[in-house]
């Protein structure tokens, strides 16, 4: 049996953002009305465009709120059929800066998140958000759901709050949750902190790309169109209640190797720039995802190059920046 999400009344938290906003557009074309709130936080800009194109629609609803606040979260919920919590405050390095906040929203936001669910009774399913930070240091080779979690930066241990916080409360309380632990999400609308983007920018700009440690650092990274879809169907799936699945394409690829990609689709001969490893950061990941392909009937279809294509194609329509002269 699934949820039938066609009709249904759907509330994403942090719904202007980059995969929030993704979503917010496969839910409203599955027939859903959609309840998009999003505090418009200064973190990164971009947002007022991601979600413009919805607000003619009477299906869209959008609330400039924040998660924090209890009073707004809970009208927020009223009436909503399922939950996905995607708010939060992204960027490892970021949060390395400032883990207070990262605290604030990530761990103890999530937390209000789920008393606002257990509040509103009409509510059948909460889909959080995780990250493959939370694994830290690799001690295998490919990441499944059981591998340690140790994470090694501040951000990592938010989102690790995060999991446990609704994976309690599903023992608790039997809130009805799912985790997903989504793997290096790139794609169009992504963030300018996103390695794609940075990547992207400086080469268009004519700058060397800046990659952090020797370039061997590798990332599962997993087209946002792949992600959007195993959320919405973990929300569809009974089986995925008080479960964690790890949601990545299953192939790394060196930070090196990324960052020539992007420096050959400008036709440019620039040369990467290498800068002292930050620490917090970790070697790898790879994602084993068989848990979300038998459960979910999940399976990525966006490989890296399409991907980076189809994003560098949206970068370049919606910067408004000059290609730079591969010879400057």
């Amino acid at each position: 049996m699934q949820l039938e999400l066609h009709g249904a009344r759907v509330l994403v938290t942090g719904g202007a953002g980059f995969i929030g906003s993704t979503l917010v557009d496969s839910l409203l074309r599955q027939g859903c009305t959609v309840v998009a709130l999003d505090n418009f936080d200064p973190f990164y800009s971009g947002k007022e465009a991601n979600i413009r194109h919805n607000l003619a629609n009477p299906k869209f609803i959008l609330l400039r709120e924040s998660i924090l606040d209890e009073e707004k979260l809970g009208r927020a919920m009223k009436g909503v059929d399922v939950v996905f919590h995607l708010a939060g405050q992204a960027g490892v390095r970021y949060c390395i800066e400032n883990p207070i906040k990262a605290e604030e929203v990530n761990a103890k936001g999530t937390l209000d998140v789920l008393q606002a669910v257990r509040k509103a009774k009409s509510v059948k399913k909460m889909i959080y958000a995780s990250s493959s930070s939370i694994f830290g240091n690799p001690l295998k080779p490919m990441l499944n759901e059981d591998h340690p979690q140790n994470p090694t930066s501040p951000y990592g241990v938010s989102k690790l709050a995060g999991e446990k916080y609704c994976l309690a409360f599903y023992q608790t309380f039997g809130t009805p949750v799912t985790c997903l632990r989504y793997f290096s999400v790139y794609g169009p609308r992504g963030r300018p902190d996103q390695v794609v983007y940075s990547f992207a920018k400086r080469v268009m700009n004519g700058e060397p790309p800046l990659i952090y440690g020797d370039g061997k650092v590798s990332r599962d990274f997993t087209f946002v169109s792949d992600i959007v879809g195993g959320t919405v169907l973990a929300a569809m799936a009974d089986e995925s209640v008080g479960e964690v699945f790890n949601l990545g394409y299953g192939r790394d690829f060196p930070m090196e190797a990324v960052a020539r990609m992007v420096i050959r689709s400008f036709g440019s001969d620039l040369e990467p720039k290498f800068l002292e490893a930050y620490k917090g950061d970790f070697p790898k990941t790879l994602c084993q995802n068989a848990k979300a392909r038998n459960v979910l009937r999940w399976s990525p279809q966006v490989d890296f190059e399409t991907g980076v294509g189809e994003f560098l194609e949206w970068f370049k329509a919606t910067q408004g920046l000059v290609r730079a002269d591969a010879s400057s």
